[in-house]
């Protein structure tokens, strides 16, 4: 099978969406971008098959920009105690971490990268991801960060406090990533209430949207293609956390 066999279309997603690569980006990597809600349990399935695939060295790699309908997820550290009210469907997944929710106005990137062209390099590899993320929101004004035993992307919310503004769950299999991140744009901020985020009690959820930023999906999408290639150029650099 060729190396660059187009995948199928879904849930309204153009050739021309995901066929269209930045400058920076190599033609072994697939951009692709869905503007209608993908069902989780549709994506999950996809992202299976196109994992085996990449391993099998039958498909591209592939960045994957979509949203959800409502949906609580729940990562193999998710204690049952976490899950307070399950108002959406909840779906078990394989990657890391605990509960997070994911619904309309929420950004969602999974990554499907080969690490044995890129540096078996796992922390490496969530250290540019959440670089990536981090520089994008810089684009458009937001000062994000990691911080240290806290999971995802933090930034300062209305009121001066931490809030997490992005997510971060991943998974490996045969050396090939799955999953990748969340942004949150404007959600419905409420959802979150149905569970205790990743697992951090203390510490709030907010949007740019809450923080008086109203950026399009299409919009941030267009921002993190634009620095896609810096995040590619980041893999398997000394510079990463040992």
């Amino acid at each position: 099978m060729s190396l660059l066999a187009p995948a199928p279309l879904i849930n309204g997603a153009s050739l021309a969406t995901q066929s269209a690569m930045a400058d920076a980006l190599p033609d072994s990597v697939e951009w692709r971008c869905n503007s209608a809600p993908v069902p989780y349990r549709t994506a999950l399935a996809e992202q299976e098959a196109r994992n085996a695939a990449i391993a099998a060295g039958e498909a591209r790699e592939l960045i994957w920009l979509l949203e959800h309908p409502p949906v609580y997820t729940a990562g193999t550290s998710a204690p049952a105690s976490e899950l307070l009210d399950a108002r959406f469907e909840v779906v078990e997944t394989g990657r890391g971490g605990r509960y997070t929710y994911h619904g309309p106005g929420q950004r969602i990137g999974y990554v499907l990268l080969d690490l044995t062209k890129r540096g078996r390099d796992v922390r490496c590899f969530v250290h540019a991801l959440e670089g990536w993320v981090i520089a994008t929101l810089g684009d458009f004004g937001v000062e994000s960060w990691r911080a240290e035993g806290r999971i995802g992307i933090w930034t300062r919310d209305v009121d001066g406090g931490e809030a997490k503004i992005g997510a971060i769950g991943v998974r490996i299999r045969r050396w090939v990533t799955m999953h990748g991140f969340a942004v949150n744009l404007d959600p419905d901020l409420s959802h979150f209430g149905g569970i205790v985020p990743c697992g951090i009690a203390e510490y709030g959820v907010t949007s740019l949207a809450k923080l008086g930023i109203e950026v399009a999906p299409g919009e941030w999408d267009r921002a993190l293609e634009r620095r896609a290639g810096g995040f590619l150029a980041a893999l398997g650099r000394s510079e990463c956390p040992a």
